[in-house]
């Protein structure tokens, strides 16, 4: 199957399994993705728009309903959350188009969503904003890392299909 050529309904169903992919993550991680080192594991699925920048909307469709269900912050965090998930993954989109290498989606994954959110988080828990995004570009990184291997190894066996 050609990555370059596919179908609406292909992409579609790569969309909706993504994106419960995103949930499920999530769900999962819950216990550890929302403490004071917030290792949003699911954020390394941002990555998965460097190979296929149809996923940026549902990505960002993705966060937005996690915060809306698990997140418990109100507005800001969810409306944010789904924002911060469009920029993250069209920045990996972007990278993926540029040709970067895919190691190069570290930076956004881990950058975005940490010093972005710790806007509004800072003030939602009381936390001064640079202790806060300190914390979170940690927990960041580790996503960061994640991702671009996932992306590594999808490149992999995407060639073999």
């Amino acid at each position: 199957m050609d990555m370059k050529n596919l179908t609406q309904t292909q992409k579609l169903t790569m969309s909706g399994a993504v994106m419960a992919i995103y949930i499920v993550v999530m769900y999962f991680t819950q216990s550890f993705a929302f403490g004071q080192y917030q290792v949003r594991i699911a954020t390394a699925i941002y990555a998965t728009a460097y190979l296929f920048p149809f996923l940026v909307v549902p990505l960002g469709l993705s966060n937005l309903l996690a915060n809306m269900v698990m997140g418990g912050l109100g507005f800001f965090d969810i409306v944010g959350g789904g924002i911060v998930g469009l920029l993250t993954a069209g920045c990996c989109a972007l990278l993926g188009k540029k040709r970067v290498t895919a190691w190069s989606v570290v930076a956004p994954i881990t950058l975005i969503p940490a010093l972005v959110v710790s806007l509004w988080l800072s003030r939602l828990i009381g936390v001064p904003y640079f202790a806060l995004a300190g914390s979170l570009l940690v927990g960041q990184f580790i996503a960061g890392i994640v991702g671009a291997l996932l992306v590594k190894a999808l490149k992999n066996i995407w060639k073999e299909l």
